[in-house]
């Protein structure tokens, strides 16, 4: 064992070394778009909380009044003890799923306990040998790890070029049985969209099944915060549409919108979906409840968007190249020593903001990623312009 633990002693100083070493940190919320770290109440600049839904006492109490101090009812219960194919498929999933598919137009919705649960299942139980996923080169780490664990071969094609997209598919299509398309809408680490039009007319064209996780566009993009797909009037082209409760919708859980036959076929071979206890009660009530009260905040997602479009000018006047158009603001330093120097300045002036270092970005492109709230105003991020 002492060898063993000599190794990790070692990785944990190249990472130390390299800036590039991570660790815990105590943050608790505080509501109003602010979080209390390091004895401090600071703007919360690194949370996913987009419309202020989890920082909101007051919503968690219209939640709460509902059940009228019946804290016994099993609505509210802390468990489902056991897998969805077993008795862990309460009456609330049920609701979910219901309010879910109206949402979607009708359409099939299989709620899963997170993305990266979503993320890991759904392509290794779809894509098997014999067929091709091509993937978006700057897609999130759970999809990739869905990747590796697939039967089918995989590639990646550079960041929302769907040109070159578009190339692999007039070259390879014929090769393979089937070939699943996969890319997120609102990308995490730049901000940046793809064009999900064009994507969907590629993916008619070529025969393909096309896979849009939509995390960090679910609640903030499109009529009743549908995303981005529905923004763009593509969502019922889309073959499995994955999206989040645990951003902007506030809660803990991911789902996915598809065919009916799709979901049949998922819950008969997603082992992510088999192979785990499923959701408790009182957090899927909770999402239902934080859907509903989400299609009504049309002024909040406008609000966001505005803070994303004036931080980006400050940003741009900075004499910075800042992409998209979206609640997700990324500062490119560069070295991770330098986003790490920078990420302690602005702590130290109010912002609760992490540098994102490799692997999560590439080497050379460490940065401080803004991750807005509709709960916070512009004055609050006023102090930024001189940080910059």
């Amino acid at each position: 064992m002492q060898p063993f633990l000599d190794d990790i002693r070692a990785d944990l100083a190249a990472l130390k070394s390299g800036g590039n070493y991570r660790a815990l940190r105590e943050i608790a919320p505080e509501g109003d778009g602010r979080s209390r770290y390091d004895g401090r109440v600071l703007c919360n600049l690194s949370s996913n909380d987009y419309l202020g839904l989890a920082g909101d006492a007051e919503l968690r109490e219209d939640f709460y009044r509902q059940y009228n101090g019946d804290w016994r009812t099993p609505e509210l219960a802390l468990s489902s003890a056991s897998s969805r194919l077993l008795t862990g498929n309460t009456p609330a999933y049920a609701r979910l799923e219901a309010a879910l598919s109206e949402l979607y137009g009708g359409r099939a919705a299989l709620v899963c306990n997170s993305g990266y649960h979503a993320n890991i299942g759904i392509l290794p139980a779809l894509a098997k040998a014999g067929d091709l996923v091509i993937s978006d080169k700057l897609n999130h780490a759970s999809i990739i790890d869905g990747l590796r664990l697939c039967g089918a071969e995989f590639l990646r094609y550079p960041h929302v070029d769907l040109d070159r997209l578009e190339a692999t598919l007039a070259a390879r299509r014929h090769e393979y049985k089937r070939v699943f398309v996969v890319t997120e809408s609102i990308f995490s680490m730049d901000g940046d969209t793809v064009d999900l039009r064009r994507l969907v007319a590629l993916k008619e064209r070529y025969d393909c099944a096309l896979v849009v996780d939509e995390a960090h566009a679910v609640g903030v993009r499109g009529p009743k915060g549908a995303g981005l797909c529905a923004e763009q009037g593509v969502a019922e082209r889309v073959d499995v549409l994955i999206g989040t409760f645990g951003k902007a919708l506030g809660s803990t859980g991911a789902y996915a919108i598809m065919a009916p036959e799709l979901r049949e076929y998922l819950i008969n071979h997603m082992r992510s979906l088999i192979f785990t206890t499923g959701l408790p009660p009182v957090v899927l009530n909770w999402s239902c409840f934080a859907l509903q009260r989400c299609a009504a905040m049309d002024r909040e997602r406008a609000e966001l968007m505005r803070l994303g479009a004036l931080l980006r000018g400050w940003l741009r006047d900075a004499g910075r190249d800042v992409p998209g158009d979206t609640q997700i603001v990324p500062y490119v330093i560069g070295e991770a020593a330098a986003a790490l120097a920078a990420a302690q300045r602005f702590q130290e002036r109010g912002f609760i903001v992490f540098a994102i270092r490799p692997p999560t970005v590439p080497k050379g492109t460490s940065r401080l990623r803004f991750s807005l709230s509709a709960a916070l105003r512009a004055e609050d991020l006023a102090p930024i312009r001189e940080l910059l």
